[in-house]
């Protein structure tokens, strides 16, 4: 299956508008990590904790960074988690907000901090129904005892207020248990509890080190894949292929870390996932364009480079346009339907794709024809081909007969 036949598109004549397009994002890119917002680092990498809340109301995160301050927990990090309907906030604390909480005990003290700071006026001598444990709810359930039934049957009683509870995500009212208890239950509840408005969805921290650990890691991680790569090709093209192909990768992860640098979006271990799968589908497309050039050069011996690879992109045009544009509707999927989970992730995918492919096209095989025409102008003749390659004139390509 074919989408073009025989197209004759003069790339590398786009190829100082291509240079354009990835100045501009490159350089929007480093001033957003260099002067704007940094590179976002989730807690995977930076440390710290992030606490995910979920309203009965629609959140105003100035209000809830206030009450954060007020509490003490300084700089926080206020995002929303999902979509504006599920009302729920993700809040990232550093590492030094929580230094006096160790790992194991971390958790419940974030989480009693992030219910002060949220509501620091609660009823006296109640508890709120969004945030007590099964063992609380149970002992005082069988103390007031309004079933007149021995304590261990209040366990199932417990069980569902609790998956009623975690089904809703957030009790905006004790009398929204109507119905799942009995009215003397009901009764019982509100004379020891109240609804606060929110809960506590879920908590995670990292500790320093281990995030310290994982930054050395996963940028090694990405500098490992660059250099693997770039030998590959040297061996089974030529070094300057092999550099083309890197800096057209490099050039995405590049694009690829500032969008998340501009759009504020943590950088997280499964973005660095993302990335490393990036660089594998960039640089297997790159490689179906070099293939191509280097069997046209044995073909197209009359031919300038500038022909040959513009012939090659051409001819490989249709296979790209199939192969990334399905891959691209389904990672844009994912983006749109993933869910909050996955969308760092998918985020990734969908800006690599769509520059990976870019690159393939508009900088490393232009790379190509660069070098070749840097060859000609201090040898005057172009050597682009193995080392016995037979040069065919000043200005075309070398081939290995």
């Amino acid at each position: 299956m074919e989408f073009f036949r025989n197209t004759k598109i003069d790339f590398l004549g786009w190829k100082w508008y291509f240079l354009g397009f990835s100045l501009i994002f490159s350089v929007a890119g480093l001033l957003s990590m260099f002067f704007w917002h940094g590179i976002p680092l989730g807690v995977d990498f930076k440390g710290g904790a992030q606490v995910r809340v979920k309203f009965a109301q629609p959140p105003d995160d100035n209000q809830i960074r206030a009450a954060m301050d007020r509490a003490g927990l300084h700089n926080a990090r206020i995002q929303r988690f999902g979509s504006a309907a599920n009302n729920e906030e993700l809040i990232s604390l550093e590492q030094k907000e929580i230094s006096g909480a160790s790992l194991d005990q971390g958790k419940e003290q974030i989480q009693e901090q992030i219910i002060k700071a949220l509501d620091p006026n609660p009823p006296q001598g109640k508890n709120d129904i969004n945030h007590v444990g099964t063992a609380t709810l149970r002992d005082i359930l069988a103390t007031r005892d309004p079933l007149h039934v021995a304590p261990r049957e209040y366990e199932n009683v417990v069980r569902q207020i609790l998956d009623f509870r975690n089904q809703r995500g957030v009790l905006k009212s004790i009398d929204e248990l109507q119905g799942v208890v009995q009215p003397p239950v009901l009764d019982a509840l509100k004379q020891d509890f109240f609804a606060g408005g929110f809960s506590i969805g879920g908590t995670s921290m990292v500790g320093p080190q281990v995030g310290a650990q994982l930054r050395k890691q996963a940028l090694l991680a990405t500098l490992y894949s660059l250099a693997g790569m770039l030998v590959y090709l040297w061996f089974r093209f030529e070094m300057i292929y092999g550099v083309a192909a890197v800096v057209a990768v490099f050039h995405d992860t590049l694009i690829t870390l500032g969008a998340f640098s501009l759009t504020n979006t943590d950088i997280t271990l499964t973005v660095i996932a993302a990335i490393l799968t990036l660089v594998g589908y960039s640089m297997n497309d790159t490689i179906v364009v070099f293939d191509r050039i280097r069997e046209n050069v044995k073909m197209m011996r009359r031919e300038s480079l500038a022909e040959i690879v513009n012939r090659s992109i051409n001819q490989t045009l249709s296979r790209t346009i199939l192969t990334s544009g399905l891959t691209f509707l389904t990672v844009l999927s994912l983006y749109l339907f993933g869910g909050e989970v996955l969308r760092g992730f998918s985020f990734a995918l969908v800006i690599g794709i769509l520059i990976g492919t870019y690159s393939s096209i508009a900088v490393a095989a232009p790379m190509l024809v660069a070098y070749q025409d840097w060859r000609s102008g201090q040898s005057g003749r172009g050597t682009i081909g193995p080392a016995s390659s037979t040069p065919v004139g000043r200005g075309k390509v070398g081939v290995k007969v």
